[in-house]
């Protein structure tokens, strides 16, 4: 299939860097953004100044706020926030083009992960799941990163991966899409915890004892969902938690670190410049393992102290008193 003119749905840090690397080399992309200012940024200076200051961008990318001009692209990126991935998708005319997922959360009304959502809203389209360790400000500046890039056709899946892959942008292709969306999921909330451990001033130790046992959780529930293990322990499950659980460049590590440091849930989350899709994901996830017996004790921490039902002490000293068990369960 000829994949020559790809489209990005979603104006913002993410969106704006997979738009540079499907840019890179000069092949034509379109960059869809809700924000006036973000299209009239990209287009008058080459910079998105809001989401993604000081990086120049590629003279091949145009954007617009129109998503019906996205009908000139051969697939489509969408990189919107989880719960506005339904409306979006809604809104586009069913063409029957792939569509690439690049988002990384659950719908909180129905616990779909996204391609379930994609899927009852465009039925025609080829699906793929992009996900894995990446800060957006690295992967636009062109810094190495590799991501898995999940599709259940592989022959689409080939054609897809050789637009997007570049020298520094290294997508290895799966086809166990549940996998590849359940750890990009599992990992924002987990990220949060760590964030409290770092502002409670927890240490070293306690945060890598916090990222094995939440990777823990994230086997339990992906196996129960389908995933395979070997997704969920490489890029897009335990590679992109490590990351993720381990910098201030992470949106949900720096919440949860607010979050350990005493602030309040509310004030953290006022910016609307930035999404933490962990504190919209940690209700909805509880819901969903509940829902298939799976038990998830620091994702029910998270979800107590993001709705202010107890405080950041609290919630550490109910997980140390947990019974000792053996590792593997």
């Amino acid at each position: 299939m000829n994949v020559s003119r790809l489209g990005v749905i979603g104006g913002g840090a993410w969106g704006t860097a997979l738009a540079q690397v499907a840019a890179s080399g000069g092949d034509k992309t379109l960059l869809w953004a809700r924000e006036p200012e973000v299209v009239d940024s990209v287009n008058a200076s080459r910079e998105n100044a809001l989401f993604l200051a000081g990086v120049r961008l590629s003279p091949s990318i145009r954007a617009t706020g129109d998503l019906s001009d996205l009908s000139a692209c051969d697939a489509l990126l969408v990189v919107t926030p989880a719960q506005h991935m339904r409306s979006v998708l809604a809104g586009l005319p069913q063409s029957g083009k792939p569509l690439i997922l690049c988002s990384k959360g659950m719908e909180e009304s129905t616990t779909r992960l996204m391609h379930e959502v994609a899927r009852e809203e465009q039925p025609g389209s080829p699906l793929a799941v992009l996900s894995g360790p990446t800060f957006a400000h690295e992967v636009a500046a062109g810094l190495p990163a590799a991501v898995t890039f999940a599709i259940d056709d592989a022959t689409v899946g080939e054609a897809l991966r050789a637009r997007i892959a570049k020298p520094f942008f290294r997508p290895y292709l799966s086809d166990d899409v549940v996998g590849a969306e359940i750890g990009g999921a599992v990992k924002n909330v987990l990220a949060i915890a760590c964030g409290v451990v770092e502002g409670r001033g927890l240490g070293q130790n306690a945060r890598a004892a916090l990222i094995s046992r939440g990777f823990a959780e994230m086997t339990r529930f992906g196996l129960a969902r389908g995933a395979r293990l070997e997704t969920l322990a490489g890029l897009s499950g335990l590679g992109d938690l490590v990351l993720t659980c381990s910098s201030t460049s992470s949106r949900n590590f720096s919440l949860g670190k607010g979050l350990g440091q005493g602030g309040s849930p509310a004030d953290l989350l006022a910016d609307k410049r930035t999404v933490a899709e962990g504190a919209s994901t940690a209700p909805v996830l509880r819901r969903a393992a509940a829902a298939i017996g799976v038990d998830m004790p620091i994702v029910g921490a998270v979800c107590d102290l993001l709705a202010e039902r107890a405080s950041a002490d609290e919630v550490v000293e109910r997980l140390l008193a947990r019974p000792l068990r053996s590792e593997g369960s």
